[in-house]
């Protein structure tokens, strides 16, 4: 059985699939009216953003998960953006990435700014944005999802086997 932390990860991995999937709908006229009878001016790129959103967030919460880091019920969305930062504040995460990514030499706080940046995204191009306006930013939201859920699958990689060497 998969743990909550393995769970968070694969529901990251499919939100950030059904952004890709959308984007790919909203830009081809073609499979949009051949395949779904859609008129060509409609566009899903405010979905593109919120779905690349989340499956940040599904990866953020795996890593604390992974971290035994308890999270409420209600207001997780604010609970694991702050939690995640003070992961970032502490410099436990750059570690972490360093010790993963010695060659990359991701830091922790790129990937704060990109958790940030993207829930306000998902929240202006949502609620104040017509769709068909979203594309260069739906793009933009895709890139720095596929970055974060990579870095973060990779540091509860990096947890999970720490854990299995001290048992």
């Amino acid at each position: 059985m998969a743990t909550s932390a393995e769970l968070c990860l694969e529901r990251a991995d499919n939100e950030l699939a059904l952004a890709r999937a959308i984007y790919l709908l909203s830009d081809n006229p073609q499979l949009k009216k051949e395949n779904f009878l859609l008129p060509e001016e409609i566009t899903f790129y405010s979905a593109v953003i919120t779905h690349a959103y989340y499956g940040m967030f599904y990866s953020a919460k795996a890593y604390l998960i992974s971290k035994s880091v308890s999270l409420p019920e209600q207001g997780q969305h604010n609970a694991v953006y702050h939690k995640f930062k003070q992961f970032v504040k502490k410099g436990e995460i750059d570690k972490e990435l360093l010790i993963i990514y010695d060659a990359l030499r991701i830091k922790a706080e790129m990937l704060l700014e990109i958790l940030d940046q993207e829930e306000e995204n998902r929240t202006n191009y949502t609620y104040y944005t017509l769709p068909q306006a979203n594309k260069a930013p739906a793009e933009k939201s895709i890139e720095n999802s596929q970055v974060f859920v990579s870095n973060m699958k990779a540091l509860v990689n990096h947890l999970k086997e720490s854990k299995l060497k001290l048992n």
